[in-house]
């Protein structure tokens, strides 16, 4: 009991003081043998970065979005969500990768981690790591059927072969529609700004059929717009969610591989992924941060946040 008559559960890790304790995501329990006891939401860490094309580092973005997640507090006041309330959600740790050096092998062990996650019901909530670690997510997750997707991005990542490979954070859509775990007439890309190495860049994602909303078609008709057309693009039925952390202007989050100038803002990002209440949610996740290039931990506390939003939207 606290000096004004307080009682205090420390049993409960919520109500510990945030700077105490080993970092969970959200402070929730931690475990690794998930098929014993279910929860219905699991969030777990996937610290790999080998298939970035420029600047790494995201392998380390779990580790740093866990403990900048513990400032969050159990409802979300804007929307008065109760994440914790409405599920039972637990930090499953990280996938832990024997073969980080050899990319496909990295991905097949994701893979393996994710099967073993859907087999027991569990609906995962991702940190990355690099984007490359959708395509494995999804190999899991859509395995029985296609799903639609909400991808929010300053790229399409709908790229092939560089430099000798397709497994790499540019190109996960494609493959993942190429091998018919995305169904691209119900797959929205939003956000999409920056240099371009030639103009056929994103060709896959328009010729698949694919919605894309660039950043000054947000910027012109307003995030609220954008989404309501994206969510009636992508229609009823399972939707995976992916957020890339450089869908956010360098301002709010300079930690990440391929920051590009003029993108959404924070706020912007979270009243985006609130529209999402009411989708059949497969799966989500959150991407690129990369704490090398972080600047006071603004884009691990801003990852968090919208990881937050997404459980948020998940649970309801």
């Amino acid at each position: 009991m606290s000096d004004d008559g307080e009682t205090l559960d420390f049993s409960d890790p919520m109500q510990r003081p945030r700077f105490a304790g080993l970092a969970t995501f959200f402070r929730l329990p931690w475990t690794e043998d998930f098929e014993a006891s279910p929860p219905d939401i699991g969030v777990i860490g996937v610290p790999f970065d080998g298939g970035v094309t420029n600047r790494p580092g995201a392998r380390h973005g779990p580790r740093e979005v866990r403990s900048q997640s513990s400032l969050i507090r159990r409802i979300n006041q804007a929307t008065g969500a109760s994440p914790f309330e409405a599920r039972r959600i637990a930090d499953l740790g990280d996938v832990i990768i024997a073969r980080p050096y050899e990319l496909t092998g990295a991905h097949l062990e994701i893979q393996r981690f994710y099967e073993r996650v859907v087999a027991a019901g569990i609906r995962p909530l991702s940190c990355g790591g690099d984007h490359s670690v959708a395509l494995p997510i999804l190999r899991a997750v859509a395995k029985d059927r296609p799903v639609g997707l909400i991808q929010i991005d300053a790229h399409c990542d709908t790229g092939d072969n560089y430099m000798g490979s397709r497994f790499h954070h540019g190109a996960p859509f494609k493959v993942a529609a190429d091998e018919g775990l995305l169904d691209p007439k119900r797959s929205v890309q939003i956000g999409i700004r920056g240099s371009l190495y030639d103009r056929d860049m994103w060709k896959f994602s328009h010729e698949s059929g694919m919605k894309v909303a660039y950043i000054e078609e947000v910027e012109d008709k307003g995030w609220k717009q954008v989404m309501t057309e994206a969510l009636a693009f992508a229609g009823p039925g399972p939707v995976y969610v992916s957020v890339d952390i450089d869908s956010l202007d360098p301002a709010f989050a300079p930690g990440t591989g391929t920051p590009e100038s003029g993108g959404l803002t924070m706020r912007e990002l979270q009243g985006m992924i609130r529209m999402l209440k009411g989708q059949e949610i497969v799966g989500a996740d959150l991407v690129e941060v990369s704490p090398p290039f972080d600047v006071g931990g603004l884009t691990a506390i801003n990852g968090a946040n919208a990881m937050f939003e997404l459980l948020c939207v998940m649970a309801e």
